[in-house]
């Protein structure tokens, strides 16, 4: 492991399934992570996401939700990060899925500031990656400012502005509640040609959620993937970091 990564697969009585028996291969960490969460429409969220992957749904309501973070320490299994290309921000468009069992993760979108990290996602792991010009700080108030601006805009004009931070102590959700959810997610989906559904898994540690402020300045992301959200404030939490490993995608038949 790279210095200060805390492996988080000595940790594993918190899944909901046991982990893949093959090794994972490849780590990374997220950092100043900023949760935002809206309840949506079904019918309308359901005609945006492919016909093979089951909604997922809290109390028969469906969600939409947008991360934003600082992710470092990217790095093949047995290799160390790369300083060049293993450090970025990253932003996340997703809804909630589930196929035999199995919760998970489908994303709309995910905006990053390396080109390399867009095509290597996209070509190992079917993600719709796209690059952006992103900036982020952490302000001497202990504000995060965080903005992207993607650059390819032909599917639309994505952009987010915010400055948010955490304003409570650190609490694992309890199994059962929305929050947990809405984050304890072991798993993504993602639909490639033919209609071929690809799973991933991912392991880390329980979210070490904090409640958290956001003055949300601008934001397009969910609008550009053609999701209307609604006109309510989101439900909004905060992560200082989290490690996490990832497997090899699957083919899901």
């Amino acid at each position: 492991m790279t210095p200060g990564f805390v492996d988080p697969t000595r940790d594993t009585a918190h899944r909901p399934w046991a982990m893949p028996q093959r090794p994972w291969v490849m780590a990374q960490r997220w950092s100043d992570l900023l949760f935002m969460h809206w309840p949506v429409d079904v019918p309308s969220l359901r005609a945006l996401v492919p016909s093979r992957l089951t909604l997922d749904l809290y109390e028969s309501r469906a969600w939409v939700s947008l991360a934003s973070f600082k992710l470092s320490d990217l790095r093949p299994r047995r290799f160390p990060p790369l300083p060049w290309v293993s450090e970025f921000p990253e932003l996340n468009v997703r809804t909630y899925v589930v196929i035999d069992g199995k919760p998970g993760v489908y994303f709309f979108s995910l905006d990053a500031a390396s080109v390399l990290a867009v095509i290597g996602a996209r070509t190992l792991f079917h993600l719709p990656y796209y690059a952006a010009v992103m900036r982020t700080r952490r302000r001497a108030d202990g504000m995060i400012t965080y903005e992207s601006r993607r650059i390819a805009q032909r599917l639309g004009l994505a952009r987010f502005n915010a400055a948010y931070a955490p304003t409570g102590p650190v609490t694992t959700s309890s199994p059962g509640s929305l929050d947990h959810w809405l984050t304890e997610r072991y798993c993504l989906y993602a639909v490639g040609s033919g209609q071929r559904v690809y799973r991933t898994d991912i392991h880390h540690r329980p979210w070490p959620l904090q409640p958290a402020q956001v003055d949300l300045l601008e934001n397009t992301m969910a609008s550009a993937s053609h999701i209307d959200l609604p006109r309510l404030a989101p439900r909004v939490s905060f992560a200082r970091t989290l490690d996490v490993v990832v497997w090899s995608e699957e083919r899901v038949r």
